[in-house]
């Protein structure tokens, strides 16, 4: 008697159980296969899960399973998703500031970013961009400089951009043009063929944990550094708010420092992989080049002209723009002062 009422205790606890849990679709913008990009949704729907003690169960979908990549965003804010996973610049026709925390060029690094996104303001500044949108972001994966690009000639003065036919996204884009370059946003998918038939003469696309997987190293012979565009960007967690608004504060904040965590994992995972492809990318005979001063130089005038012209258009972004000014000239002091001489 004792043992099948255990049982049917059990049996019970079960079924509360099960009928507490919460269920989600989560859609990348990404293949799941990406090299650190991928996995990183996955790892973060498995953190939250074991948190919560199953009771938030996200399953994560790759690129293109429910809407194509691009509309992730808006199938999120409808609610035809609960969830999504994405590369925060993605969005920016809709919402301005988005390009500037996707890619700033010349803008903090990835430390400077971490601190000003969670203690220095940015946060708040971003959520109010999404807030019309029906949706809550939460900063997720915070990704390392990038490569200056790929490039099938020497860059020695900034008159070699002129005419270039390039693919770069965001604001780098803005600035490329700016110097003379002919920019264009070519998918993932397509910037291999578009290198080997001459369509482009040069790509940036990610830090060389990802370009070695996309085999450019097989057909442009110039790697370029520092990657100025986007010497830090994020990813992010979006979800419905009027889900976001159905679970839990609890869970909220589990699934907030779940996202934490996996920007921690991260950040050592892509720090440890980065040479590694490099040495590979060496040794297919690319020569590992960084750009002349005097390059530099022309691109962060050209960079701080489009910034300043993205910031009289939207006020938010202008916010943005100052808020980050602001924290890494006060907050990077402390970075300067324990510089040590090589």
């Amino acid at each position: 008697m004792r043992r099948a009422f255990l049982a049917a205790t059990a049996a019970l606890a079960l079924t509360a159980g099960a009928a507490q849990a919460e269920s989600y679709d989560l859609q990348s913008t990404f293949g799941l296969q990406v090299p650190s990009i991928g996995p990183s949704p996955v790892r973060w729907a498995d953190n939250v899960r074991l948190m919560t003690k199953g009771e938030v169960d996200v399953t994560v979908h790759g690129a293109g399973e429910f809407v194509p990549p691009f509309e992730v965003f808006g199938a999120v804010s409808s609610g035809a998703i609960p969830m999504g996973f994405d590369w925060i610049g993605y969005w920016a026709d809709s919402i301005p500031v988005a390009n500037l925390v996707g890619s700033m060029p010349f803008g903090p690094d990835p430390m400077l970013f971490l601190g000003w996104m969670f203690q220095g303001g940015g946060l708040e500044i971003i959520q109010k961009a999404y807030d019309p949108h029906n949706v809550k972001v939460i900063p997720c994966h915070l990704v390392v400089p990038e490569a200056g690009g790929w490039f099938n000639k020497e860059i020695n003065t900034a008159a070699d951009l002129q005419g270039l036919n390039m693919r770069i996204a965001g604001l780098g884009a803005k600035a490329m043009a700016r110097l003379g370059a002919n920019t264009q946003l070519v998918p993932a998918g397509e910037i291999y063929v578009s290198l080997e038939r001459g369509r482009i003469d040069a790509t940036e696309f990610s830090a060389p944990q990802l370009d070695i997987g996309f085999g450019f190293q097989q057909i442009a012979k110039n790697y370029y550094f520092p990657g100025w565009h986007q010497p830090a960007s994020w990813d992010s967690i979006i979800i419905n708010m009027d889900v976001w608004n159905s679970i839990s504060p609890d869970n909220q904040k589990i699934m907030t420092e779940a996202c934490h965590a996996n920007i921690t994992y991260n950040l050592y995972d892509q720090m440890n992989a980065q040479i590694e492809a490099l040495e590979k990318i060496e040794a297919a005979g690319v020569q590992v080049r960084r750009f002349p001063d005097e390059v530099l130089s022309a691109m962060r005038q050209a960079s701080a002209e489009v910034l300043q012209e993205e910031a009289a258009k939207d006020p938010l972004f202008k916010e943005a723009y100052e808020s980050i000014q602001a924290y890494s000239e006060r907050v990077g002091r402390w970075s300067d002062l324990q510089q040590l001489p090589r």
